[in-house]
């Protein structure tokens, strides 16, 4: 007998089935609580996911860029998209904000014009939500 069991024993320090039980129905009830929990997190990020991405860019001129994109979102929701045009330092020359319509398809093909203040070398689209 180790010095842990005849203490135990000694001063009457065992421990009784019923705690056993109480311990794990607790340790379970939390363990369903946070699957739970985290389960209705995932989809609740996935159900409004918007994926969007840029298929192609022409540099009109010194002051325009188009950029044609494809946008996978929701069916029936408006879309809001921020569009940017960079320059060969990757900075940001040029940007807009546009809504989009709601639409009864989950992925459109879109073209939009960005004005730009110096030449642009490329475009691109920074971020999509739902409005």
């Amino acid at each position: 007998m180790t010095t842990q069991q005849t203490l135990d024993e000694r001063y009457g320090r065992t421990r009784s089935e019923r705690a056993r039980v109480v311990l794990w129905t607790v340790v379970g009830a939390v363990a369903v609580a946070a699957v739970g929990l985290l389960s209705w997190a995932t989809i609740a990020n996935t159900v409004d996911a918007v994926d969007a991405v840029a298929t192609g860019y022409q540099v009109e001129d010194a002051r325009t860029v188009t950029l044609d994109f494809q946008l996978t979102a929701p069916v029936g929701s408006q879309i809001v998209c921020v569009l940017e045009a960079d320059d060969t330092d990757h900075g940001i020359v040029g940007w807009k904000v546009v809504q989009l319509p709601a639409s009864g398809t989950h992925t459109q093909a879109y073209s939009e014009t960005i004005p730009t203040v110096a030449e642009a070398t490329t475009g691109l689209v920074n971020n999509c939500w739902v409005s």
